[in-house]
C-alpha cells in the first residue's frame, strides 16, 4: 500500500523522522529549489529516495488539487504502535505518563491541530478508535504540519478497553467537557499520570467514554459563545496539563 504525502512541512518532517517505507519524492519543476523545498531535497537525497520533477499540472491532477506547495513524497502508510509503546516511553523518559485520546473526531483539521499541539508539548503517545474516526491520513498530516510523523499514535478496537487498560496502569483518564460536574481547568491537579479525553465535535464524549474518565474539566467561559472549537479547547488543555508539570519540574530542581 501507498499513501501520497503532500505539504512542504509534512513531507520535511516524514523525511526527517524516518518511520515510514520511504519511497519517491516528486517535485513541481516550477518551484524554487531554496529553503525548505532544498531541505527536503538534501533530505530525501540522504535516505536515498529517488527524486523525480514534473510539471505542477500534473501534480495537480495526482493530488486531486490539494495544496501541495509543488512537493510530494510516495511512502508506506502511517506506523501505528500498541498502546503499551506509549506507556513505555514514558517509562524510559522517566516522566509520568502524558497521552491524549481523540473520542471520533471526524474533522481531519481539528485531528491535526491536536496532534500537533501534542507533539509540542512532549506528549508520549496519542490513542484514536478505529472505526467512526479520522484515521492518520495524508490530509492530518499536512494539517498537523507533518508533527504526527513523530508521534506515537495507537489505534485501538474499543476506547472504553483502552481507558480501562490506562487505569489499570496507574493513569487518571481525565475528560474535557463543558459540564455542570465538570471542575474548572484550573481548580484540579493535572500534574500527574495523565490522559486527557477529547469528545468529538458537536457531540462530545460518548456516553461510555464520559463515564470511564475519573474526572471531568472544563475551560471557563464568559463570552456569549458556549462553547470552543474541539481542537482549541484540546490544545488548550493539554498545554496547561503540560505546563503544570512544567512548573513543577523546574521547582524541585530550583
Amino acid at each position: 500500500m501507498t499513501e501520497l504525502l503532500y505539504g512542504r512541512n509534512a513531507v520535511r518532517e516524514a523525511l526527517r523522522a524516518r518511520r515510514r517505507t520511504l519511497r519517491r519524492l516528486v517535485v513541481s519543476r516550477s518551484v524554487q529549489e531554496t529553503g525548505v523545498i532544498a531541505e527536503i531535497i538534501r533530505l530525501a537525497e540522504q535516505a536515498g529516495v529517488s527524486i523525480e520533477r514534473i510539471e505542477r499540472q500534473a501534480l495537480d491532477r495526482q493530488l486531486r488539487e490539494a495544496n501541495h506547495q509543488g512537493v510530494m513524497l510516495e511512502t508506506s502508510p502511517y506506523p501505528y504502535v500498541e498502546l503499551e509503546e506509549c506507556l513505555n516511553a514514558a517509562a524510559e523518559r522517566r516522566e509520568p505518563a502524558l497521552l491524549l485520546l481523540l473520542d471520533h473526531l471526524q474533522d481531519p483539521q481539528n485531528v491535526g491541530t491536536l496532534l500537533r499541539t501534542a507533539e509540542a508539548v512532549g506528549c508520549h503517545g496519542v490513542v484514536i478508535p478505529g472505526r467512526r474516526a479520522v484515521e492518520i491520513t495524508p490530509a492530518v498530516v499536512n494539517a498537523s504540519s507533518g508533527a504526527v510523523e513523530h508521534l506515537r499514535v495507537a489505534m485501538v478496537t474499543n476506547l472504553v478497553q483502552a481507558i480501562e487498560t490506562l487505569q489499570r496502569s496507574g493513569i487518571w483518564v481525565v475528560g474535557l467537557e463543558q459540564d455542570e460536574v465538570a471542575r474548572g481547568i484550573d481548580e484540579v491537579d493535572l500534574d500527574l499520570p495523565l490522559a486527557l479525553v477529547i469528545g468529538a465535535e458537536g457531540t462530545g464524549m460518548a456516553r461510555l467514554v464520559r463515564e470511564r474518565c475519573d474526572f471531568l474539566i472544563q475551560l471557563p467561559i464568559v463570552g456569549q459563545i458556549g462553547s470552543l472549537n474541539a481542537a482549541v479547547a484540546g490544545s488548550i488543555a493539554i498545554y496547561h496539563a503540560w505546563r503544570q508539570r512544567y512548573r513543577s519540574q523546574t521547582e524541585d530542581q530550583a
